[in-house]
């Protein structure tokens, strides 16, 4: 009889595994950013940060898990008999609000990077890629909204394929390939793309420390 739970547990594994990853990450991010290490930059490289269009939302969503977490406590210690329940809604709640903390953390830590060879292309702890000058046709200004806030996507445009790394549903800055290229992701190695879309809070700067690269900009949003 053939084990129909084996492809469950197929697809469920490599879910469990870059969870896990992902939680290790934001650990890590939390350390790291409140022993306020310097960011490990070669020099000549230049940091862009994209946080600021999410930094808001972010800092609400902290602020309510600062305020919920006595609240709750409040109400299941009146409430529930059970006394197990107090600590356990108490760690639940600590650990959310520390989550929070560290993934703003991960998005501090993990800027862009422009170099002398290359662009570095980072969203918190989970993406990393690293694109050489030899590689980039031209960058180009333009500010695009995005309907999915999901942080990958991918677009077809007529015979175009567009990778957006996105923030906020938002990107900023085209990275316009000379060839299809493939890049490392979450969850695996994408298909050849011709051009990439990131979202930085400092657009004109991020051209501007372009090495040798044509740069535009779009005046269409």
């Amino acid at each position: 009889m053939t084990d129909m739970k084996a492809p469950t547990r197929a697809k469920v594994a490599p879910l469990l595994r870059r969870a896990a990853a992902l939680e290790a990450a934001m650990w890590r991010s939390l350390y790291a950013w409140a022993r306020r290490k310097p960011l490990p930059l070669a020099p000549g490289d230049d940091p862009f940060g994209y946080l600021g269009v999410v930094k808001p939302i972010l800092g609400i969503f902290i602020a309510l898990s600062v305020v919920e977490i006595p609240i709750f406590d409040l109400i299941v210690t009146h409430v529930v008999p059970w006394w197990p329940a107090r600590w356990i809604v108490l760690g639940l709640g600590i650990w959310g609000l520390l989550w929070m903390a560290g993934l703003y953390a991960s998005m501090r830590i993990h800027p862009h990077v422009v170099g002398d060879r290359g662009l570095r292309v980072r969203l918190s702890s989970g993406i990393d890629i690293w694109i050489p000058w030899t590689d980039i046709e031209a960058l180009r200004k333009r500010y695009r909204s995005l309907p999915s806030s999901r942080s990958v996507q991918v677009e077809q445009e007529g015979e175009r394929r567009v990778l957006h790394i996105s923030v906020g549903s938002q990107t900023s800055v085209d990275v316009l390939l000379r060839r299809p290229t493939t890049f490392d992701l979450p969850k695996g190695r994408s298909e050849p793309m011709d051009e990439l879309r990131l979202y930085a809070d400092d657009p004109d700067g991020l051209l501007r420390s372009a090495r040798g690269t044509p740069a535009t900009e779009a005046l269409s949003r």
